[in-house]
């Protein structure tokens, strides 16, 4: 098993699973965004299902309800992701663009009130980087979701190259040490 584990197959692979997803959603990312909301959609009608089973396993009557609420809750959000795929991606990306903003303002204002802050610069370029961003998802929401759908290809094509380079340069380093399958060792 050790010998499995250690083999320079496994980040292949995990090169080659990544560098695929990455092109798939560079190819095909209002595809991937579609997918997307219907996998959360999935999620949140099956989560709902089984919050729902739970509330009744309560032996106190009283917890039941609150139980009740979030699972027709959860349910709710999943049909109507899978009845509006754009919508769901779209509230997604204002969820993002929310958190950002605020995260920004906050950071904004820690930068501004804390005296003695290190990299005083650099936390306040922080915060108005993540104002901006948020300012241009909530403005912008299915085009942002678009860019960042990109990015993510990109990053995972990116990613999936230098998994395949350390695959290959870990092959070597076996083969010099003679601990892959059919290679000579340093004594050959």
């Amino acid at each position: 098993m050790t010998a499995l584990a250690r083999s320079w197959t496994w980040i292949l692979a995990s090169a080659v699973v990544t560098l695929v997803a990455g092109v798939l959603i560079l190819v095909w990312p209002d595809e991937t965004l579609h997918v997307l909301a219907v996998v959360l959609g999935l999620y949140l009608l099956l989560d709902g299902a089984i919050r729902f089973v739970t509330a009744f396993a309560r032996e106190n009557h009283g917890d039941r309800l609150p139980g009740l609420l979030v699972a027709v809750l959860y349910v709710l959000a999943g049909v109507l992701c899978l009845r509006h795929p754009l919508q769901t991606v779209t509230a997604l990306a204002l969820v993002v663009g929310l958190v950002w903003l605020v995260s920004g303002a906050l950071t904004l204002y820690t930068a501004i009130a804390a005296k003695d802050l290190p990299h005083r610069g650099f936390v306040l370029g922080a915060a108005l980087l993540g104002i901006v961003a948020g300012i241009v998802v909530l403005a912008l929401p299915a085009e942002s979701a678009r860019a960042l759908t990109r990015l993510l290809g990109l990053w995972l094509v990116l990613l999936g190259l230098v998994e395949l380079a350390a695959a290959f340069a870990w092959r070597t380093a076996l083969r010099r040490s003679g601990e892959l399958p059919g290679a000579p060792g340093p004594m050959d």
